[in-house]
C-alpha cells in the first residue's frame, strides 16, 4: 500500500517574510539615519559658534554682515582668524587676524607690510585698497598676540593699542578661531588655511576643524532617513493598489 502526502502550498509566508524584511531594512535605515542627524549636529554645537562681522576690517576676506561660524577651545597660530575680546579694547566681541605670537618681533610699515622675526611676509589676502598704515615695531610678550585686520587702511587693530601692551592681547582672551562664512550664501565656505607665516616655523595657521564632516554628516542623515520613510510609504502604497486590483 502506498500514501501519498499532501502538502498545503504556504502562499501567504514568503509575502510576510518580505514584509517583515522590508520593514527591518527600513527601521535600520532610520535608526542610523537619526544617528549621524543628531550626532553631527551635536558636534556641530558643541565646537562651533556663530558670529556676526560688524565692521569691514577684514574685508575682503570676511565682509560687513557675513556670518561666520567659529571653533571653540584650541591654541591659536599665525594666520589664524580668531573672534576675541580685551577689556583694554572695549567691550565689543572683534574678528582680526593673529601676525605675531609671544617671542616673536613683528614691525610694519605705513603700507601695511609687516616683516616678523626679519622675514618679510607676503599675504595674498590683504585688500589692494591703499593703506595709510602706522608704522611699528614691537617684541610680543609671552602668552600674548599681535592682531592685524586685513583691510589694513581701516581696521583699529594691535597698531592703534600700541600704548597699551604693546598693542598686544592675551591668548586667553581668544573665543574661537573662524572657520567658514555661513551667510550670505553667495560667499559661504570654508576659510582657506593661511600658509603665508609657514616659513617661520610654529605656532602655524590651523587646519579647518570637523566642521565639513560634520556637516556632510548631518545632512546625510535627514536625507537617509526622508529616503527610509519614503521608500516605505511607497511600498506600503503599492501593496494597498494591488490588493484592491485583487478584490
Amino acid at each position: 500500500m502506498s500514501s501519498v502526502a499532501e502538502r498545503t502550498p504556504r502562499t501567504g509566508a514568503d509575502p510576510a517574510r518580505r514584509r517583515r524584511a522590508a520593514s527591518v531594512v527600513q527601521g535600520v535605515a532610520i535608526a542610523l539615519g537619526f544617528v549621524m542627524l543628531v550626532g553631527g549636529f551635536a558636534l556641530l554645537a558643541l565646537q562651533y559658534r556663530p558670529y556676526r562681522i560688524p565692521t569691514g576690517s577684514m574685508s575682503p576676506t570676511l565682509e560687513v554682515g557675513d556670518t561666520v561660524l567659529a571653533r571653540t577651545g584650541g591654541s591659536v597660530g599665525r594666520g589664524d582668524i580668531v573672534v576675541f575680546r580685551d577689556g583694554d579694547w572695549g567691550d565689543a566681541t572683534l574678528v582680526k587676524r593673529v601676525v605675531a605670537v609671544g617671542g616673536d618681533t613683528v614691525s610694519g610699515d605705513e603700507e601695511g607690510r609687516i616683516t616678523v622675526n626679519g622675514h618679510r611676509v607676503s599675504e595674498p589676502y590683504l585688500t589692494a585698497f591703499a593703506t595709510n598704515g602706522t608704522a611699528f615695531s614691537v617684541t610680543v610678550p609671552e602668552g600674548r598676540m599681535f592682531l592685524l585686520g586685513d583691510f589694513r587702511g581701516n581696521s583699529l587693530d594691535s597698531r592703534s593699542h600700541l600704548d597699551v601692551a604693546f598693542g598686544t592681547v592675551p591668548v586667553s582672551g581668544v573665543k574661537a578661531r573662524v572657520e567658514a562664512v555661513i551667510r550670505p550664501l553667495s560667499r559661504a565656505g570654508l576659510e582657506p588655511r593661511a600658509s603665508a607665516f609657514d616659513e617661520l616655523g610654529g605656532p602655524q595657521a590651523h587646519q579647518a576643524g570637523p566642521l565639513l564632516p560634520a556637516a556632510w554628516t548631518s545632512a546625510g542623515g535627514a536625507a537617509l532617513i526622508v529616503a527610509a520613510s519614503v521608500a516605505g510609504w511607497a511600498v506600503s502604497l503599492t501593496r494597498r493598489l494591488r490588493g484592491r486590483r485583487r478584490a
